[in-house]
């Protein structure tokens, strides 16, 4: 029987165990997007996991919807991130990038200026977004162009090389949580009628091809996707995956990608099942749970529900967690007073095992 603790091969990665560090957003970047010393600490801590998959990483400037969010556009975001590779590889640890374009989620007071959030469609989700203003609704987006779709595409591709130039063993395309990639996927933010929407089959272009060209770029081996179905994060609406996913796993399966990340956002396990039997590539899950994802969980590995399960809260309070899931504890608690901002000690003294 396979369990978390034994190695799993990622063409070519091997990973030690089948423990991830889920990707979570902590708003921690310095001047310029570019990540502190606090971040590398932060990564190199978790290096036990069998992977970790960093907080989201804007592309491009007009990416960013978040304050305090990192980059990879920069020379000074990709001479930052090596120091976080570089700490993370001197403890023993694989890492990859989350490159997450936040699309209509955000605002313009957040972007350079004369910036404004794009999206699919001039659809704007109900919500708002914290600022250095405080909180603001969220905008309706401009429309992109079909020039500036692939332009947009040009910018994960020069992010995916950039984050190989700094060190990351690969890249995860963020294609979930209602942010670019999922509002091209949803008819809820898409309600385009060219080749970028309308049919499941034209929804799922975009992801597909930013796949691909990412793919061209750094290779198969290094490239990898995030999608949460049916997940209403960020005011998305999409009352049918089952219409459109399985048809998108099974054009990124032909890539022979790293890995596919699928976050469950709600109980809908029969088509987690159906998505893994249509990728045959290594399978991570972050599962529906009422608390935080924990030991128990782990028993996805053991009945081949998954291959690698990915932690979040529980791996913010317990740096150790694959020695702590090993022992079954014990565990720290997560406090939400340390998770956000770049002198949130919190993220690092938690008490060690």
């Amino acid at each position: 029987m396979t369990t978390a603790f034994d190695p799993i091969d990622l063409s070519g990665l091997v990973l030690p165990n089948r423990i991830a560090l889920a990707p979570m957003t902590r708003s921690r970047a310095g001047a310029g997007g570019v990540p502190t010393g606090l971040t590398a600490e932060y990564y190199a801590q978790r290096a036990g996991a069998g992977l970790l998959i960093t907080e989201g990483v804007q592309p491009s400037p007009v990416g960013q919807g978040y304050p305090g969010t990192p980059g990879l556009h920069s020379a000074e975001q990709i001479a930052g991130w090596r120091e976080v590779t570089d700490a993370v590889h001197a403890a023993g640890g694989r890492i990859f990038a989350q490159l997450m374009h936040t699309g209509r989620v955000g605002h313009p007071v957040l972007l350079p200026d004369g910036l404004v959030n794009v999206g699919p469609s001039p659809v704007a989700a109900r919500g708002q977004v914290y600022t250095h203003e405080g909180p603001k609704d969220l905008v309706t987006p401009r429309e992109l162009t079909g020039d500036e779709v692939r332009a947009t595409i040009g910018d994960f591709v020069t992010a995916a090389r950039n984050a190989v130039d700094a060190g990351f063993d690969g890249v995860e395309l963020h294609g979930a949580n209602g942010y670019l990639i999922h509002q091209f996927l949803a008819p809820g933010s898409n309600r385009r009628t060219d080749e970028w929407g309308g049919s499941p089959e034209n929804r799922i272009r975009f992801a597909v091809e930013v796949a691909k060209a990412v793919v061209a770029e750094i290779g198969a081996a290094r490239t990898a996707i995030r999608l949460s179905p049916g997940n209403p994060f960020n005011d998305i609406e999409e009352p049918e995956p089952e219409r459109t996913y399985p048809a998108l796993v099974r054009e990124l399966d032909a890539l022979g990608l790293a890995y596919l990340h699928i976050l469950e956002a709600s109980p809908i396990r029969d088509l987690v099942t159906t998505l893994r039997k249509n990728f045959d590539g290594p399978f991570v899950l972050n599962p529906a749970t009422e608390g935080p994802t924990g030991h128990d969980e782990l028993a996805l590995i053991e009945d081949g529900t998954a291959d690698i399960i990915s932690f979040g809260a529980l791996f913010l309070a317990n740096p150790d967690l694959p020695a702590r899931l090993r022992t079954r504890g014990p565990y720290n608690t997560p406090d939400q007073s340390t998770y956000y901002g770049g002198d949130a000690k919190g993220y690092t003294d938690y008490p060690a095992l």
